[in-house]
């Protein structure tokens, strides 16, 4: 099966861009790590605010977002090491390219433009795809194989876990009782399916958002274990991270934004060394956060870039060096 489909590309806007540059605060001559290239748009900003003294390592696991920031980004490419790779293994590969540690990280996570425009890419249920659903074309796992393949406990627990769903095990019952019938193929066969099963309370809670929404990022979140590498980076994140030097998330939905939020908050207030408990319940602060709280859109924003209306920000400072865990 051929798909040439192409839904009409919205214009590719930096979500948060002011706020991003507020909370990193980057001077000229730093290095700096755009964990999440897409397109190049954040990176554009980053790399003109370094200068021609600074560096920008940039990260993206997908190959056409990659070739298309080289693009973008052709004026600055002297300053920039471009890197195919999830960040999951940030550590290792900034200190492959010569840096021990960088002054600032911008992480913005969740899909890019061009994998919801792409239909073939089948990531969106909006025009029909294969059920691919990946980052990165070299991996093996892939939305038809999670649909198709997985037992029902597993699927049953995927939609649980990121859909947050607790008529998960019913929803993956009348999934493998179908494709026993005949396997789904396409982005849209799979959704009109959803939609007839599913609860019809569902629409009325989520309102104009299709409840095959939530099961999309369900199972896009499984196919490139979306939270399973975020967990992977947020260690190394400040491994590498200078004292003093800022990091920047945007996230989309509640589960990587409580993944960051509980992550840093165990660095504002960490546990008391054997010494100081004597004392005190908490140690000395590892990190300051920028942000009291998540910093959101606004209504300028939403009415310029619609897919920003999810967006939440964090951003912290490192103080001090991270103890040896």
């Amino acid at each position: 099966m051929t798909f040439n489909v192409y839904l009409k590309p919205m214009k590719h806007v930096p979500v948060l861009r002011e706020e991003v540059q507020n909370y990193l605060n980057l001077s000229g001559g730093e290095v700096v790590v755009d964990a999440t290239l897409g397109l190049g748009g954040h990176a554009s900003d980053l790399v003109q605010k370094i200068g021609a003294k600074g560096v920008l390592i940039a990260f993206d696991q997908d190959s056409r977002n990659l070739e298309k920031a080289k693009e973008n980004l052709k004026a600055y490419t002297k300053r920039i090491h471009f890197i195919h790779d999830n960040f999951r293994h940030l550590k290792t590969r900034v200190t492959e390219e010569g840096f021990t540690e960088v002054d600032a990280i911008l992480f913005d996570l969740g899909l890019s433009s061009p994998h919801v425009d792409e239909a073939s890419r089948g990531f969106s249920f909006l025009n029909e795809g294969p059920l691919d659903m990946r980052y990165d074309q070299r991996s093996k796992l892939t939305a038809y194989e999670v649909i198709n393949s997985y037992a029902e406990d597993a699927l049953a627990k995927v939609f649980y876990e990121y859909a947050e769903d607790r008529s998960s095990r019913k929803i993956a019952r009348q999934i493998c009782n179908q494709r026993k019938i005949k396997p789904f193929e396409t982005t849209t066969e799979f959704a009109d399916f959803l939609n007839n099963i599913l609860p019809k309370k569902q629409f009325r809670r989520h309102g104009k958002l299709n409840p095959a929404t939530k099961y999309f990022q369900a199972i896009r979140i499984e196919v490139n274990d979306e939270l399973g590498a975020l967990k992977d980076a947020l260690k190394q994140t400040m491994e590498i991270l200078k004292v003093g030097g800022r990091v920047v998330f945007i996230s989309y939905h509640s589960l990587e934004d409580g993944i960051v939020k509980h992550f840093f908050k165990e660095l504002e207030r960490p546990a008391a060394s054997p010494e100081e408990s004597v004392y005190q319940t908490f140690g000395e602060a590892i990190v300051e956060a920028l942000t009291k709280k998540p910093v959101t859109p606004g209504e300028a924003e939403l009415a310029e870039n619609p897919r920003s209306r999810s967006a939440k920000l964090r951003a912290y400072k490192k103080l001090k060096l991270i103890p040896k865990i």
